[in-house]
């Protein structure tokens, strides 16, 4: 049977305003008051408008972006940051509703005072309050379960009459204290700061009431309408008035009349020990029924997006007649009884404070979020600002923290509970990770322009590197993919292209779809610092011709190309020497990787070796070195450093590598520093077979020079070594 949905604006206004216009209002604001003077309650209004009004705002804007369903916060929580963190927030934010509820029937028993000092002085007895707060519980329990949301709604309108007469009646009258005292602007105070958040947490609950009318979206006919308008329309108005109250209450009390009488305001209206009771009886019922109608519906769209473990429980509390959620109402009634048979809900009164302030500063991140990652989908017809969104979400978890620590790291423990339980129950959900990928797409986006203009700008750079690695035989061996990976852990960054070979279509298009697929499920078990995709090109030339031009994933520009071959074969060895001039074109440092594809057993750590015809590789190679051990697979494992020279060199050399570590800061102890003679009848090769034959990974140099007269001599004859980094440095790094 289709719901029908015939609210319109006004009881979105009405309950919101109710609620605002509470129980805080008639027994607290003269003792905040009294305590902090004119100024320091205006501070207080003044902050807790700066998490209202923006929540306000980024409700209004984002009930207009989507058609908002039952479940009102709780359901613009879920459907932007997905079911997890919604039902996260939501459970929390129906356990703080339900006991509104009862704070508000309780709070409602403060108008029967004459009735208790009565009993008090004529028998000497303390009547509970539980005498009239349990009868009219049960009466209202009973009046929405039977009528449902049109019989609150029509009281709604006439306890909000009752109310705003005894406002009226409030301004319009006049205390002895006003007319003997010269009193205005220019003289009210601001005492006892220090008091200052303990005051705002006693008053904040009366500004929880902003979103009550929000509840009702599953009832109203029009909410992208409604929402915006009743909502914003009641937190000015409030504000306003709280404003207004605040002048009367300071011109018209002295400051220890207003902190030792609850009621305060019953001696300054005009028949007021009548009006002001019935006002707050009025405005606690009222806000009780906005309560009671809005935490029943937030339960219901948890049951329907089937937040709870069993089945059958989330179809029981679904359960609606004539659109009036019935089981989950009873649940809500149940909930509210237990709290008014405990009387005092004081003790909880700070940690439900501060679940409202979760959800507002929630929705005021969503806002946030939404603006800054400019999704084409998020189109709303109420556009807030995406820095009012800002300071909405900064000022309610700070003052979470200002009120209450423990209560705030509570409420965030307990949350984080639940959504870990929830999000094991419900593993494919997802929402949370799009409305942040966007944000993280335009924040990656603004940082390579800014990268690019500070490279641009600056000359002299610190090095790190950026490496393009470029291979078609990837699934034959990863060496490389791991090899990127731990160059990219923490100093570099790495983009490894799997090659294609071939003319781009259709038909290559969507085999580089299927492998890239394969290869991301291939090296799930690495891992992922490096960023994989796949490049269409007709032959290797072509392809590192293409890949050199790309701008750098990292938004800095690559510097570093990375090509291997087989070791064993020699397979594509051919094709790297024929395309190394074109890389040295880009002014690139270049590394070939031989690869004896078989595991690196990196506690044999890296071994590095510096000979005469290449000094100007040798800090690339060190700085390489250092930085493929800052990842965690080598921790306990050490660089190696070996130097082949003349002889008549060796103790110059030993003094320079020494004096290079030592001042590069760089982890190489000086017993791994080891100076071997050039020996005229024993070739290089040689005594790097003999010396680095266990080692997990060597490094050695190359000169372009050399290259051109020797080939593929340069890279073969090392036999008896594993897998093998050969570097070709554009220019000599420094080591500061």
């Amino acid at each position: 049977m289709t719901e029908i949905k015939k609210f319109g604006t006004a009881p979105v206004f009405f309950t919101a305003i109710s609620t605002i216009l509470g129980a805080i209002l008639f027994l607290r604001f003269g003792f905040a008051v009294g305590t902090l003077g004119f100024w320091g309650v205006i501070l207080i209004i003044l902050l807790g408008h700066l998490v209202t009004i923006p929540t306000a705002l980024a409700i209004s804007e984002l009930a207009t972006n989507k058609r908002v369903q039952g479940g009102g916060e709780y359901f613009i929580i879920s459907r932007s940051f997905g079911l997890n963190i919604g039902s996260t927030i939501g459970f929390t934010l129906f356990f703080s509703q339900a006991i509104s509820v009862a704070f508000y029937v309780i709070a409602f028993t403060e108008s029967f005072e004459f009735l208790f000092n009565w009993v008090l002085q004529q028998f000497d007895f303390n009547l509970p309050r539980q005498v009239i707060s349990i009868p009219i519980m049960a009466l209202l329990a009973v009046l929405i379960l039977k009528k449902g949301a049109s019989i609150g709604v029509k009281m709604l309108y006439f306890v909000i009459v009752i109310l705003f007469v005894s406002l009226i009646l409030f301004f319009l009258g006049k205390t002895g204290y006003a007319a003997n005292t010269s009193i205005s602007l220019s003289n009210f105070e601001f005492r006892n700061g220090s008091s200052f958040f303990m005051v705002f947490a006693i008053i904040f609950p009366a500004f929880t009431g902003m979103t009550a009318g929000v509840g009702l979206s599953g009832d109203l006919e029009k909410p992208s309408k409604s929402i915006p308008l009743g909502t914003t329309l009641a937190t000015i108005s409030g504000m306003l008035i709280y404003f207004l109250i605040v002048y009367k209450l300071a011109i018209s009390a002295s400051p220890n009349d207003m902190i030792e009488n609850q009621l305060i305001m019953a001696n300054i209206a005009i028949a007021g020990v009548a009006i002001i009771p019935l006002g707050l009886a009025a405005s606690t019922f009222s806000s009780a029924i906005g309560s009671i109608l809005v935490a029943p519906r937030t339960l219901q769209a948890l049951a329907r997006d089937y937040s709870f473990p069993s089945r059958k429980l989330n179809i029981w509390l679904s359960r609606s007649i004539s659109g009036n959620p019935v089981n989950a109402t009873l649940v809500t009634v149940v909930i509210a009884f237990v709290f008014v048979i405990i009387g005092d809900v004081n003790a909880v009164a700070e940690i439900i404070s501060m679940f409202f302030m979760v959800t507002y500063g929630a929705i005021c991140l969503i806002s946030f979020l939404n603006h800054f990652g400019a999704s084409p989908s998020y189109r709303p017809s109420f556009k807030s600002k995406w820095y009012i969104s800002l300071i909405g979400f900064v000022v309610a978890f700070w003052v979470m923290f200002k009120i209450n620590s423990l209560y705030a790291i509570s409420a965030f423990v307990v949350m984080a509970i639940l959504y870990i339980y929830i999000s094991y129950k419900n593993k494919n959900e997802k929402g949370f990770q799009t409305i942040f990928a966007n944000t993280l797409f335009q924040l990656n986006r603004q940082l390579h322009i800014y990268v690019q203009m500070q490279q641009k700008n600056n000359t002299k750079q610190e090095w790190r590197p950026s490496v393009l690695g470029i291979s078609h035989d990837t699934f034959e061996r990863y060496d490389m993919v791991k090899l990127l990976n731990w160059v990219s852990y923490k100093y570099g960054f790495g983009t490894y292209l799997h090659l294609i070979e071939g003319y781009y279509s259709k038909a290559t298009n969507h085999q580089a779809e299927e492998q890239i697929a394969k290869i991301k499920m291939l090296f799930s078990g690495i891992e992922k610092h490096v960023y994989i995709d796949s490049l269409i090109s007709p032959s290797y030339t072509s392809a590192i011709a293409q890949s050199i031009q790309m701008p750098g994933i990292s938004g800095m520009e690559n510097n570093m190309v990375m090509l291997d071959f087989d070791k064993r074969t020699a397979k594509n060895l051919d094709n790297i020497i024929d395309n190394i001039a074109l890389i040295r074109a880009g002014n690139f440092d270049i590394c070939i990787l031989a690869s004896a594809n078989q595991p690196f057993d990196v506690k044999r750590g890296i071994h590095i070796w510096i000979r005469s015809a290449d000094y100007d590789n040798a800090n690339l190679m060190i700085l390489m070195s250092f930085i493929i051990l800052g990842h965690p697979d080598w921790k306990h494992s050490a660089i190696k450093i070996f130097n082949i020279c003349e002889q008549q060199d060796i103790e110059k050399t030993k003094e320079k590598l020494n004096k290079m570590v030592i001042e590069g800061r760089l982890p190489i102890h000086e017993k791994n520093i080891t100076i071997l003679p050039l020996q005229d009848d024993v070739s290089s090769k040689t005594i790097i077979n003999e010396y680095s034959v266990g080692a997990a990974l060597t490094i050695i140099g190359f000169s372009y020079e050399t290259l051109k007269k020797r080939k593929e001599e340069i890279f073969m004859g090392y036999d008896e070594l594993g897998t093998i980094l050969f570097v070709n440095s554009h220019d000599q790094k420094e080591i500061s």
